[in-house]
């Protein structure tokens, strides 16, 4: 079995500067997941005396006017931001070798750029238990605000894999028994017809352009989402809270 050393975790992409987190839940998530370093945490009193700083962590108070000025305009940032360092990388193969008995999905994204989108998908990756979210390094956003305050916390939670090539990823998923399956509006065979009874990789492309032809040639099955045809298309985020909801309803099926 293969180990690709290309492939990577969250926290790749170069990026100037860290991040600044904002919000309660994205903030907590980060106070409360022992692998993120936090640099500093601003705050007002009343934001503060709800979160368990960790000892050691550099905090001020601060007036919510003054917390304006690291998020980006009229954002709510719920009187509490923190500036942390981007998490560590992993290999894929650390990801697919410390599951190997477990049905749960893998999460792929195919050049999905769009900061709200990925957090919104790693925020349903967390809700419905997948493994992993796996984007390609360069085609795919950094670590953000934007997107921490998107996945509600999930950030902490879901690995992000980060991948140099994402084809030579897709098949070392599949070197792991996983069934992979292109979400496309242009297959023949609905998702719930798709699913395999364990172990589901899940791909999903940008909006718009779709999977890559290359991406689509790596995966076992393409499937669509039986949505009406009133609509061309979801925003990717729901459809990925839809595939992950149809592959847990299927294993749930399955420990019933």
């Amino acid at each position: 079995m293969s180990s690709h050393k290309s492939q990577r975790r969250r926290g790749a992409a170069q990026i100037s500067g860290n991040p600044k987190f904002w919000g309660r839940h994205a903030v907590t998530a980060v106070l409360e997941n022992p692998e993120r370093r936090i640099i500093k945490v601003w705050g007002t009193r009343e934001a503060l005396a709800h979160v368990d700083l960790p000892q050691g962590v550099p905090f001020q108070f601060c007036e919510g006017s003054d917390l304006a000025r690291f998020v980006p305009r009229d954002t709510p940032h719920q009187g509490i931001v923190a500036e942390v360092a981007p998490l560590e990388d992993v290999w894929l193969s650390d990801i697919l070798g410390a599951h190997e008995d477990d049905d749960r999905p893998i999460l792929i994204l195919d050049q999905v750029t769009d900061p709200h989108n990925v957090g919104a998908i790693f925020r349903s990756a967390a809700a419905f238990d997948a493994i992993a979210v796996v984007t390609q390094d360069r085609h795919a956003p950094p670590e953000s605000g934007v997107l921490a305050k998107s996945a509600s916390g999930a950030l902490e939670i879901v690995p992000w894999v980060r991948v140099v090539n994402l084809a030579r990823a897709l098949e070392e998923i599949a070197e792991h028994n996983y069934w992979r399956i292109g979400l496309s509006g242009h297959a023949d065979t609905t998702l719930d017809k798709a699913l395999a009874p364990r172990r589901n990789a899940l791909v999903l492309g940008a909006e718009g352009e779709g999977m890559r032809a290359n991406i689509e040639d790596h995966c076992d099955q393409l499937a669509k989402l039986p949505i009406s045809e009133q609509m061309e298309s979801l925003n990717v985020s729901n459809a990925a809270a839809i595939a992950l909801y149809a592959d847990a309803a299927l294993r749930q099926s399955k420990a019933d």
